[in-house]
């Protein structure tokens, strides 16, 4: 089993600043934490943070002694919504690992917490070093332990640290892309795992450029087959597959294995409201990319950064023809989406009528034009222009956005970019911060979630089966 830990970039910030307050003596917080469990990977995604005062703790530039009387309280919320309990403490001196008086605190605490759980679902106890990288380890009833394989930031930055696998990168193939970021970051795209929902205007080239970049692995979604309408846009396709209607999916995995270039894939050729398997997946996921044109697609990748604390990118275009051979208006959108700060429906892209016409257009499609005639949903712009230009060009940012989240090389901070319009029609790029956008209260509340009884807490997903709930 892999284990991971994923914090949201509000959550960071305040937890480094109490571990972090300027004196040079270590200090301690607890957090709760949601879980994603799925085939070999579990993680832990930090839902509630608790910052034990500085006057309840003896504090020394080498250990810190606590009061755990504050526990009470977080352990029945924990054992209700079986959370994992996690220990976080700093390490002022920048000492890389567990001291002998880390492993005997920590012996003492989760041996203790173990004592209040009916379940073997382990625990975590974590080190933040001055730089802000963050270490750690779970425990198991027997107190045992395992070292967390992956550590990830969904900021305004995006950090991510990889303690495990031991794969090299082929530089020769990266040189480029090593010269222009670094051999960081090239080591870190091999080791990534990104998911990209939706795969025809903007998605192809999006997975073009990341398995070109080097990415270690793709998770593609998309439900279409490929169509003679959609070959001038799609990258990599051809008429023989039009004809064969073979999946974008599968035709974009065929190629990307040929290019042998190291980049694994795993496909589905599935609707995201349509499979758990499929969903489980992108919760896996280090990044994600939606280059879907839905209203309720875009809203449920919003919830799975929400809940699994996952960075995500979302694509959107919109070309005006003016009905007589010209065009009116060409603009492209690139959304940065970060857990607990604004949403795509706080920032406006749909309201919540949009979504309800969405979700009765996906699963009522020959219906819905006699809902939109007799007023019960409004109607819903589903056919659109697309231009293999027009899509390259807002694909190319997204990935370059991307890259400066992780890598950033713009003058100013990426919390600048957090919303960027490209007007072609007027020759402007609009760009938004993420403290002039709307915060979302309620998604807000449901960061780090995890897991559900219910995925998501959607009632349209609850018939899944065979799906680990907790």
């Amino acid at each position: 089993m892999q284990y991971q830990l994923n914090i949201s970039g509000f959550h960071y910030e305040q937890i480094r600043g109490h571990l972090y307050p300027g004196d040079g003596l270590e200090a301690v917080a607890v957090a709760l934490c949601g879980r994603l469990i799925n085939d070999e990977v579990h993680k832990l995604v930090v839902n509630e943070v608790i910052f034990i005062p500085y006057e309840e703790c003896h504090r020394t530039p080498d250990y810190v002694l606590w009061k755990t009387e504050r526990l009470t309280s977080l352990l029945e919320k924990a054992i209700k919504y079986n959370y994992a309990v996690l220990k976080i403490h700093s390490h002022p001196g920048g000492y890389e690992q567990f001291s002998s008086l880390d492993d005997d605190s920590d012996n003492r605490l989760f041996s203790s917490i173990f004592g209040w759980f009916d379940t073997d679902f382990p625990h975590a106890s974590s080190i933040m070093l001055p730089d802000g990288r963050i270490l750690g380890r779970v425990f198991y009833p027997g107190l045992e332990t395992d070292a967390f394989a992956k550590v990830c930031i969904a900021g305004d930055a995006i950090k991510i640290w990889r303690y495990s696998g031991n794969e090299s990168a082929e530089l020769e193939i990266g040189k480029r892309t090593v010269q222009a970021f670094g051999e960081g970051t090239f080591n870190l795209l091999k080791k990534l795992r990104i998911g990209v929902v939706g795969c025809s205007g903007t998605g192809s080239p999006v997975v073009e450029q990341l398995v070109r970049l080097g990415v270690g692995e793709l998770v593609l979604v998309d439900p279409d087959k490929v169509e003679l309408k959609n070959l001038n846009r799609i990258l990599n396709t051809k008429r023989s597959d039009a004809k064969q209607q073979r999946y974008k999916v599968d035709v974009l995995t065929e190629v990307i294995t040929g290019f042998d270039l190291g980049t694994r894939v795993e496909p589905f050729s599935k609707n995201i409201y349509d499979d758990i398997v499929c969903l489980k997946k992108l919760a896996e996921c280090d990044i994600l990319f939606g280059c879907v044109d839905s209203v309720d697609g875009r809203d449920l990748i919003n919830r799975i950064s929400t809940y699994y604390l996952i960075p995500y990118f979302d694509l959107g275009i919109k070309l005006e023809a003016d009905g007589m051979g010209g065009i009116s208006k060409i603009v492209g959108t690139v959304n940065y989406i970060q857990p607990g700060k604004s949403s795509l429906m706080s920032r406006g892209l749909y309201d919540s009528e949009d979504l309800k016409a969405a979700g009765l257009y996906r699963m009522y499609p020959d219906q819905f034009p006699d809902l939109v005639k007799n007023s019960y949903i409004k109607n819903l712009n589903v056919n659109r222009p697309a231009v293999i230009s027009v899509n390259m060009m807002i694909a190319s940012y997204a990935v370059n956005e991307f890259l400066n989240r992780i890598h950033p090389y713009k003058v100013d901070h990426p919390k600048e970019f957090a919303q960027t319009t490209i007007d072609i029609t007027e020759g402007c790029f609009i760009h938004l911060s993420e403290d002039r956008l709307k915060e979302d209260a309620f998604l807000k509340s449901k960061v780090g979630y995890g897991d559900r009884k219910i995925f998501l807490d959607l009632v349209e997903l609850s018939g899944f089966e065979n799906e680990k709930r907790v």
